[in-house]
């Protein structure tokens, strides 16, 4: 997105490429249906940011997820809303959206340059490992969008947070974000319900209550209900040393209404029948409910009601960042000014993931991305036409 400012601008710009082809995590992300942007109203979107939504906010003002349908449009990908408010491209893919945009970007003269991996600073610029050899680079400006330490096989592995740190620029340690926690699973539960999702729940954490689904794993939990509460889950962790998750599993009762529900029923019944006929609960669910609770069965209706809307999910650590969706930490806000340029090291701006932010998944994530390349790409823009009217 940088080098499409740039390039708009007149200016000649190189891209340096570590992988053997560009943009492999947006492909990734585009596999089952490129989320691209999230169509809430715009006061709820640049919310979604926590601690970094008052830095990363002009960038979103610049460049919000009506801009990223419109720049999609442009480039010939048509856009649409689920139902979930998540927006999509109508092809459900991000390979032609992709494609488009690596052919305007080359026809106004962008050089891509592929296999070109960063490996830190020169005295006059910087290093490159390339298939020809070590080379270093001397450009006006430049802009680094290395990303974070998530799916580090597609190109994100963190490698250069040693050699900012040298060079006295303050970088916070990656933590995982977006994404699933191991639990203590009985072998028997794991064996048994692996692979099942479970539907129309109610998850509450520190941060917030939200409806929807989420996937029992061999390890734990998963899924985009768990991701929405994976933030505060995780920083519980840590700072506690435990954390759970709380399960309503009958959304649509009240306490009260479910407990009489489960009272009338016949002592004589079975316990997955009373369950069944009074609460709704069978398969995964109940399975859920008696992993949890192993004396669930012997409760009266109203503890069994209060398991129900209630069920806390033990949760024992995160699971490793290079199966997350992103990452939290990176470069510390304070050492960038206004314009995406480092304070220490003037002509050098930094974007994207390497930042320090996170956000939940649902579009939040690419349209910061994107936002902040745009302003990084026009702080470059600033700086140089300031610097050549001095030179």
């Amino acid at each position: 997105m940088a080098a499409d400012v740039l390039s708009h601008a007149g200016y000649a710009v190189t891209v340096y490429e570590a992988m053997p082809t560009l943009a492999r995590k947006f492909l990734l992300a585009g596999k089952s249906g490129l989320n691209i942007t999230h169509s809430e109203d715009y006061q709820a979107f640049s919310g979604r940011f926590g601690e970094a939504g008052q830095r990363l906010q002009p960038a979103l003002d610049d460049f919000g997820p009506q801009d990223v349908r419109a720049w999609a449009a442009d480039l010939g990908t048509e856009t649409f809303v689920g139902s979930s408010g998540r927006v999509f491209p109508t092809v459900m893919k991000a390979s032609p959206l992709l494609r488009a945009w690596i052919k305007s970007l080359q026809d106004r003269g962008v050089t891509v340059l592929t296999r070109h991996r960063w490996t830190g600073f020169a005295e006059d610029g910087y290093r490159f490992a390339t298939p020809q050899g070590d080379i270093t680079v001397s450009p006006d400006a430049a802009l680094l969008a290395l990303g974070g330490a998530s799916w580090p096989r597609l190109g994100s592995d963190a490698a250069w947070v040693p050699w900012l740190r040298q060079a006295g620029i303050a970088v916070a340690d990656f933590r995982p974000a977006n994404c699933g926690f191991d639990v203590a699973w009985s072998q028997m539960f794991q064996d048994r319900f692996a692979g099942s999702p479970i539907k129309s729940v109610i998850a509450l954490s520190a941060a917030r209550r939200t409806q929807g689904e989420f996937v029992i794993s061999r390890h734990g939990i998963e899924g985009s209900l768990i991701y929405a509460h994976a933030a505060a889950l995780r920083d519980d962790l840590e700072q506690r040393g435990w954390a759970n998750l709380l399960l309503d599993l009958a959304p649509g009762k009240t306490q009260d209404k479910l407990a009489a529900a489960l009272a009338r029923q016949p002592a004589k019944a079975s316990f997955s029948t009373r369950m069944r006929k009074g609460a709704g609960l069978d398969g995964v669910k109940l399975a859920l409910l008696r992993e949890l609770v192993p004396d669930i069965a012997s409760r009266d209706a109203d503890a069994l009601a209060a398991s129900i809307k209630a069920l806390a999910v033990p949760l024992l650590r995160p699971r490793p960042i290079a199966e997350a969706i992103s990452s939290a930490g990176g470069i510390a806000w304070r050492v960038v000014d206004g314009s995406y340029m480092l304070i220490e090291r003037p002509g050098l701006f930094v974007a994207g993931e390497m930042l320090d932010w996170e956000a939940p998944t649902g579009g939040y994530l690419l349209t910061a991305c994107l936002a902040t390349g745009r302003a990084a790409a026009k702080g470059v823009i600033r700086w140089i036409e300031c610097h050549s009217r001095f030179d």
